[in-house]
């Protein structure tokens, strides 16, 4: 007789009225690569190969170089592989600097409703402990999967309350979703898997105190969860006890991080169809690279100017319209955002953003470079940008937006994004993943080892974890 799917054994745990953790605890333990739906497992690699790409791109950036610096000033060594450096770290601080390479470009993968970026803790950290104990594709698939599925289900709960709590929720969901890869390919049991959640609600916390300055601190946060996450696995493996309600208790992690919102929390969400619905087929890979709330501005802002020709002195003034809830993160204050004092900055400007596009026709990594920074006719066209609340906005579900123009000869256009490109249906296909990939990997490899790791990817199951961190590293 075959024994219950996982999704079945998970729903009689429900009825044991089971903490939150003890029941993805339970899920997660038994979850095998078998489990995973055809197309969960394609797409999972589809986001593999988006993730490699980012942090591959990434590695010729400052902030990796400088991250590598202090890490290597700790003096300790490691066999751990870097992504597209000629560096090994110990575990952990190569989990830190993977993640910070995953989503410092900020081209990483975004789960619209939960508002995280699931792939740049996720993969690192299954990346890291996959290599330490040898595990194979399968293996390695099927703990990140379950670590993108976790860390989306705490965005997906917390419903943008912690946001607006003053915290950046990729760093808090991320740690829970490490906490369960890593566990995953530690072969932890399902009890000492739950108390490695309460474990890592502990060191869950991720400040979103950096747009005012461009300061690097959310670059750090992914990397950070996967530390937090593997200390927690490591420890729980040991016998250090953690708590049974780190997600719903008095002074659990929902109930801290969101603020006065935390009564109008579906903490059910948590567990609601586990293993019946897998949040990655929801994520949405981006197109820019830059934040995710500002994509559909991007994109009306082309499509305007391809449209009717727009010209930066056409435009008398244009109005950006988003959610307000993404107001004080990609908008205001409105004077420090028509002038970004650098790239980190630029990311988060919707004013620079929708002018950059009417000037330049474009948004890539070269609108994020000194002389764009500086482009005199970007700056002035910024300070012609305004914001303000789209009222059919779908936001969290979709990240949308648009742009209104009125022209100096007083027409209005008018172009709204109410699903952003990525997301939902439409979703980038695998052509456009893999392209993305491409230019991102040739940026700093040859073509043809390009295609090697694109081809390796796509047959991962047929790898190691080993074989896959040697093939990327520098």
């Amino acid at each position: 007789m075959n024994a219950p799917s996982p999704a079945v054994q998970t729903r009689a745990a429900l009825a044991a009225d089971m903490s939150i953790s003890q029941q993805i605890a339970e899920f997660a333990a038994r979850t095998t690569y078998g489990d995973l739906p055809s197309r969960v497992k394609g797409r999972a690699k589809l986001h593999i190969l988006d993730v490699i790409g980012t942090a591959l791109a990434a590695s010729r950036c400052d902030f990796g170089h400088r991250a590598l610096a202090g890490l290597l000033g700790l003096g300790e060594h490691g066999s751990h592989s870097v992504i597209g450096m000629p560096a090994t770290l110990a575990l952990r601080d190569a989990v830190l600097l993977n993640g910070i390479l995953a989503h410092g470009l900020d081209y990483d993968d975004t789960h619209p409703g939960a508002i995280v970026h699931p792939s740049s803790s996720a993969f690192p950290c299954a990346l890291g402990v996959g290599e330490k104990v040898n595990a194979t594709g399968s293996d390695l698939i099927t703990a990140y999967v379950l670590g993108v599925d976790v860390a989306t289900r705490v965005g997906v709960t917390a419903a943008g309350a912690m946001h607006t709590s003053g915290f950046h929720t990729t760093g808090i969901a991320g740690h829970f979703g490490c906490v369960v890869a890593a566990s995953k390919l530690f072969g932890l049991t399902s009890e000492e898997l739950a108390r490695a959640q309460g474990l890592a609600g502990s060191t869950a916390s991720a400040l979103s105190e950096h747009r005012a300055d461009g300061a690097w601190n959310k670059r750090m946060h992914p990397g950070w969860a996967g530390v937090g996450g593997i200390t927690a696995a490591s420890l729980a493996r040991g016998g250090f006890v953690g708590t049974r309600k780190i997600y719903e208790g008095a002074d659990g992690v929902f109930r801290s991080h969101t603020g006065e919102r935390f009564g109008a929390l579906d903490l059910a969400a948590m567990t609601r169809d586990l293993g019946e619905k897998w949040f990655i087929e929801e994520v949405a890979i981006k197109p820019f690279p830059i934040c995710h709330l500002l994509h559909a501005c991007a994109d009306s802002a082309l499509a305007l100017r391809r449209k009717h020709g727009l010209r930066p002195d056409d435009i008398a003034r244009a109005r950006a319209l988003l959610h307000p809830e993404t107001f004080h993160y990609v908008c205001e204050p409105a004077e420090m955002r028509r002038r970004p004092v650098s790239e980190y900055m630029a990311k988060f400007s919707v004013q620079y953003v929708v002018a950059a596009c009417f000037v330049r026709g474009k948004f890539g990594f070269a609108e994020l470079e000194p002389d764009a920074l500086k482009d005199q006719a970007i700056l002035a066209l910024a300070q012609r940008v305004s914001h303000e609340a789209d009222p059919e906005s779908q936001f969290p579900k979709y990240f949308s937006g648009g742009v209104v123009v009125t022209t100096q000869d007083g027409r209005e256009l008018v172009h709204m994004e109410k699903i952003n490109r990525g997301a939902g249906e439409r979703a980038l296909t695998a052509d456009e993943i893999a392209e993305k990939f491409m230019d991102n990997a040739t940026l700093v490899l040859a073509r043809d080892k390009a295609e090697r790791i694109r081809d390796f990817v796509f047959e991962l199951e047929r790898h190691s974890a080993r074989e896959l961190a040697a093939l990327i590293a520098g």
